[in-house]
């Protein structure tokens, strides 16, 4: 009988059954066995993690002072009127706080960095996922970190790519969501933030970049800023704006997909041509001198937390005088320089015939010769003796011919010699002329000073210490000890007054010669400045014309040593300005701030002022920390006599308007000037010193080694018409001041003098009401007092 097929069949199926069974408990093991691993590696891992962030959590950085955040803020120094003059510190930062932030920039900044940043607690554990994976492979992080991350990271921690430094910045983070709010936190990130050309927060960038504050910036704007923190060098404006603009598309993409801005506004913003700031703020007023000033006063106070504080210095400072001083002594010195020989080119480059590495030639050689405000540089492409071709570091190129080439003459002679051959390779330097032509020039070596005064209670209305702060800190304003020659005098004058002189005082003008055995040295033999000696005439007379015969037998009468005392009731002090009669004609030494305090003297009536500078400081939040209260000039020391004040101002009136300085009168059109030239011997130092009523001005020009400015070169040619420049612009509107007549004072036959010489001269004051002016005396023709005579005898016969 064949097999039964159901047992046979039975059998098959239990052999095949048994592997699959085995295989699959097998499996199950494995399975259960490595979920068991997996649990334990987790729980270890968990427990791990638990011991080290109880380790690590104690030893976090105490964060509570963020809840007050304030962050390094640089000295900021302004005029009266709050227009910056200066600021000060290794940052630029404007504290914003996140109210005053606009709602464009916040969401630009969303919209890049951290789109959901109201939404979470601080950490996108995706995001870390992703960074840590990418930091095992050593590949280019994804930027996963959340805005608190990045404030975490930049205020505590370094930027070092590690686990461990990963495990505190999120330790951080949940710190920072536990302690601060949302918008503390995204406050504390616009102001910290580094956004690159030494700007720290958003509001500081918005100035660097575009020139304008944070509020007023457009959606373009804001986006181009937004693309900054990723990395500040690559999508920099300034230097990559290539790459700036393609971020900035990219993140007004980004605006668009969040929700923050419509499709048609961000088709606009794509559109729109940034303005982005290229240079130097030309917008800034030139006060860098006397930014530097209030530096160095507010360091002496504060130390060096005055550049951390965020301290603000309001200075007595006109902003629109100082533009005018520092434009008027500029155009003084460049006037001066196109009388100078040309000294040739500041250097030579060899420039390739590729137009690409002549551009990077021309790039290279002035990034080492940068532009001085007006007087701008370039780099010579052709040169003939009728025409000049420069480049300039923007790609411009220009052509000199016809007047502009004059300056330089002797640098386009076939002769000229090598180091003044003006060729190919040379840089030099252009100006713009008033006609819109161009003209070759040279930077000045010669420099200069202007201070202007408030003579009623001594505040600094304008200060420009030298042609350019960045070529020559010098404050040469304050710190520059020199002659002043002539100007001087005023201060001999005042003294003779209280020694019998009057204005009407005649004296000879003859030569003078002293030996060796009057002077104790060498003999001296003083001249008039233009060798010329005019004989009898009144003291009026004599210092309008300022002649030195007549200044150094007025010393004489008066005696130098009297004299010497006499001027430091000015300011001045006596031991630089030894008691010989060479102190006549100014040998002493003078700073210009120091004249401009003297001379107010005269101005305000007879009281001695003290320049000052500082108004008040005021914290970061506005918040005064120091105020000072303007001097009352009645209340300040006085230094001479009212009458002595107003018969000089009557003398210097005449040399405004017949004198050394009529150019002043002539062309400001007004009678109430007063002031003084100065010229030292061999024309080493040019002065004007002067005043009208509300203001005192003292211009000084000469080399820093002193050295000849020139045959032909005076007070009156060089530093007056700065002076005039100046004061078209300080009296614009104020109306013409008379002075008023002080008691002891009368006037007779035109000519002004004190009550009792007056009297002794057969007038009474009695009756004399009527003879009382205001008006500037003529000429001074009154017989002079008889204990006067004498010694008028006494300076004919010498």
């Amino acid at each position: 009988m064949p097999p039964s097929p159901s047992k046979s069949s039975d059998k098959s199926d239990t052999s095949s059954a048994r592997p699959r069974s085995t295989w699959l408990r097998w499996l199950l093991r494995i399975t259960l066995w490595m979920a068991g691993l997996a649990t334990a590696a987790a729980v270890g891992l968990a427990l791990v993690i638990a011991v080290a962030l109880a380790v690590a959590y104690p030893n976090l950085p105490d964060i509570s002072d963020l809840a007050d955040y304030r962050p390094k803020l640089p000295l900021r120094v302004y005029s009266a009127e709050g227009a910056l003059l200066g600021e000060f510190g290794e940052e630029r930062r404007n504290l914003t706080p996140i109210e005053d932030i606009p709602k464009v920039m916040k969401d630009a900044v969303l919209a890049i960095e951290d789109a959901r940043f109201f939404q979470h607690g601080g950490v996108d554990y995706k995001g870390v996922v992703r960074a840590g994976l990418a930091n095992l492979g050593r590949v280019k992080s994804q930027g996963a970190s959340t805005i608190t991350m990045q404030v975490a990271r930049n205020v505590y921690l370094s930027s070092e790519k590690t686990f461990t430094r990963k495990i505190y910045e999120i330790l951080l983070t949940f710190k920072l969501e536990h302690l601060l709010t949302k918008d503390q936190i995204l406050e504390i990130y616009m102001n910290q933030i580094f956004l690159g050309n030494r700007a720290y927060g958003f509001a500081a960038a918005s100035e660097a970049y575009f020139g304008k504050p944070l509020k007023s910036l457009s959606i373009a704007e804001a986006a181009m800023l937004a693309g900054l923190p990723k990395a500040p060098s690559a999508y920099n404006p300034i230097s990559n704006p290539k790459r700036a603009r393609v971020r900035q598309q990219y993140i007004i993409e980004r605006m668009e997909e969040n929700g923050f801005i419509t499709a048609q506004q961000a088709a606009e913003a794509k559109k729109e041509e940034l303005k982005i700031r290229t240079g130097p703020d030309n917008t800034r007023v030139h006060a860098e001198y006397v930014a530097e000033m209030a530096r160095q006063l507010i360091f002496t106070q504060y130390g060096n937390e005055a550049y951390t504080r965020g301290l603000n210095v309001y200075t007595t400072l006109n902003a629109a005088e100082q533009e005018a001083a520092y434009s008027a002594l500029r155009r003084g010195i460049m006037d001066y320089e196109r009388r100078q020989q040309y000294r040739g080119p500041e250097k030579f480059v060899a420039l390739p015939n590729a137009p690409q590495e002549v551009e990077d030639a021309i790039d290279d050689a002035l990034a080492n010769h940068p532009d001085n405000g007006d007087v701008l540089s370039a780099v010579v492409l052709e040169a003939t003796p009728r025409k000049i071709l420069a480049a300039r570091a923007n790609g411009d190129t220009l052509e000199i011919t016809g007047d502009g080439l004059k300056p330089a003459q002797s640098g386009l002679s076939d002769k000229a010699p090598p180091n003044i051959k003006i060729r190919r390779g040379a840089v030099i330097r252009v100006v713009k002329t008033p006609k819109g032509a161009w003209e070759i020039t040279q930077l000045p070596e010669v420099e200069g000073a202007f201070v202007a005064l408030d003579p009623r209670n001594g505040s600094i209305r304008a200060l420009v210490g030298g042609f350019d702060f960045d070529k020559n800190k010098f404050n040469h304003a304050a710190q520059a000890w020199r002659q002043p020659g002539s100007s001087f005098k005023p201060f001999i004058y005042s003294a003779a007054l209280e020694k019998g002189f009057t204005p009407a005082t005649v004296i000879n003008d003859a030569p003078l010669f002293f030996d060796a055995g009057v002077t104790g040295g060498q003999p001296w033999e003083p001249k008039n400045y233009d060798g010329k000696y005019d004989g009898p005439m009144s003291m009026r007379t004599g210092l309008a014309k300022s002649k030195n015969m007549i200044s150094i037998r007025i010393l004489q009468a008066v005696g130098p040593k009297t004299a010497q005392e006499w001027v430091g009731r000015f300011g001045f002090d006596p031991e630089k300005h030894p008691a010989y009669l060479t102190m006549a004609l100014g040998a002493g030494s003078v700073t210009p701030l120091q004249m401009a305090a003297a001379y107010s003297v005269f101005a305000n009536g007879g009281y001695r002022v003290n320049p000052w500078l500082i108004t008040k400081v005021t914290d970061h939040k506005g918040r005064v920390i120091s105020e000072t209260t303007p001097p009352v000039t009645s209340e300040q020391p006085r230094a001479i006599e009212a009458r002595n004040a107003f018969l000089m101002n009557s003398l210097l009136q005449e040399v405004t308007r017949s004198g050394t300085a009529a150019r002043a009168q002539a062309t400001l059109k007004r009678p109430d000037l007063y002031g003084k030239t100065g010229t030292t011997n061999d024309s080493v130092d040019a002065w004007f010193a002067g005043y009208q009523p509300t203001i005192a001005a003292v211009t000084w020009i000469g080399y820093d080694t002193p050295r000849n400015l020139g045959s032909r070169e005076t007070g009156g040619g060089l530093s007056l018409p700065v002076w005039i420049s100046f004061m078209e612009r300080a009296l614009k509107g104020v109306p013409v001041m008379e002075p008023t007549v002080p008691a002891g004072v009368v006037n007779v036959g035109g000519e002004w003098f004190y009550d009792e010489y007056a009297r002794s001269a057969g007038v009474s004051s009695v009756g004399l009401e009527d003879q009382r002016s205001t008006s500037p005396a003529v000429t001074p023709q009154a017989p002079p007092p008889s204990e006067e005579r004498s010694r008028i005898l006494d300076l004919f016969r010498n």
